[in-house]
């Protein structure tokens, strides 16, 4: 899917979104989740309008400074002292 058909799907999407919350807003009437569910609609709407056009060559990836590295070594196990007795007591 391009990042045209892609966009175009979403609209389709976020137009079907509004008619529903327009459906629960007569339903509903006018109160704070209903209030809360338009303005949702509206702000997707907008940051969709703002996407423009998607960057040549552009490939979404991780920041290498943000990753944290998880060592392979096991876990002291004495993390694990208490877990089967609070499982236990959930019960």
């Amino acid at each position: 899917m391009s990042s045209q058909d892609a966009v175009g799907a979403t609209r389709e999407a976020l137009t079907t979104l509004a008619a529903a919350v327009l459906r629960i807003r007569h339903d509903y009437g006018d109160t704070l989740g209903v209030r809360r569910l338009t303005s949702d609609v509206d702000r997707l709407a907008e940051d969709l309008a703002e996407l423009g056009e998607p960057k040549p060559g552009h490939t979404p990836g991780v920041n290498k400074d943000e990753l944290v590295a998880i060592p392979d070594d096991p876990y002291d196990e004495s993390m694990w002292a208490d877990a089967q007795s609070e499982a236990q007591h959930a019960l």
